[in-house]
């Protein structure tokens, strides 16, 4: 027996084994052409993105956001086609499947509402720009840069190397701090407080010395020191300077620039006070007055 008379044989086989739904038969061979046709259409489209990548990131002249874009976009656009194409190429005939389209579309519908929705936030972030890879951003209680923008969720690696899914319907409808958006300048600031006999001039320029040192610390805008209020024990004080890289963290430069004023303030004998507070007794039972005698 041949070879194409046994690939005759094996294909009417295939037919035989299935079964009918209305006026469309659903066979082993229509399955296996299905799987075969969606197989070379997926890495069809698959190495067109590659491709396409390549060729993007090879253009110096738009940005990643932009690129992430377009990427997207056309990603969107080849599967679509793809999908219109494995229908006509396997000859399926829509209104046959009338019966079970519109609740599997509903159901489908459902099921990818919030995929959808999370899909056009990301695209439209994308679009105006407002978040982009390599943002510093806030949200919530997640504090870190964006590592890449997917068609569900934004990637958020935080300072202890955690990352955060964060869905793009979140970026859209809640308020977000985008520490890069139009400027990586931030200003960061710690309170400080000194002992009320303390030479506060000296201390001003221990504390903005201290900032100036640093070396994360900008020159301009320069460091300043002011006086925010009279506590109960101490004069209290923030010191405010600039940084330009806050992806590299806020608790160490604060942490840096706290142990630098207390390094100064110790030699320049200035007192960091601690809470105190004066007891005062109103009324004394006569019994707790009275000495105690020693026994024996």
């Amino acid at each position: 027996m041949s070879l194409r008379a046994s690939l005759d044989e094996a294909v009417a086989w295939m037919k035989a084994i299935g079964l009918d739904v209305g006026d469309y038969r659903l066979s082993l061979y229509g399955l296996f052409s299905a799987i075969l046709v969606a197989l070379i259409l997926y890495v069809a489209v698959k190495l067109s993105l590659r491709s396409i990548k390549w060729l993007l990131h090879r253009n110096r002249q738009i940005d990643d956001a932009q690129r992430l874009l377009t990427e997207k976009l056309l990603a969107i656009a080849l599967f679509s086609f793809a999908l219109l194409l494995g229908i006509d190429l396997l000859g399926i005939d829509l209104t046959t499947l009338a019966v079970f389209s519109g609740a599997a579309g509903l159901a489908i519908g459902f099921g990818l509402q919030k995929t959808v929705g999370n899909l056009i936030a990301g695209i439209i972030l994308l679009m105006d720009r407002s978040i982009k890879p390599g943002d510093v951003i806030v949200v919530g209680d997640s504090f870190g840069w964006v590592n890449k923008i997917g068609v569900r969720a934004v990637s958020v690696i935080t300072r202890e190397g955690k990352e955060h899914l964060i869905p793009n319907e979140i970026l859209m409808t809640q308020e977000v701090e985008n520490w890069s958006y139009s400027s990586r300048t931030v200003r960061v600031k710690i309170a400080v407080g000194v002992a009320y006999d303390t030479d506060l001039r000296l201390a001003h320029k221990l504390m903005i010395e201290a900032a100036k040192e640093s070396k994360r610390v900008l020159a301009e805008p320069a460091p300043v020191c002011w006086i925010t209020g009279f506590g109960d024990s101490s004069v209290d004080h923030e010191v405010r300077f600039w940084i330009t890289d806050p992806e590299g963290g806020i608790g160490n430069i604060k942490g840096d620039v706290f142990l630098r004023i207390w390094d100064k303030f110790h030699a320049a004998g200035i007192e960091i006070p601690y809470p105190q507070r004066d007891l005062r007794v109103r009324d004394w039972p006569e019994e707790a007055a009275k000495p105690v005698k020693p026994k024996g």
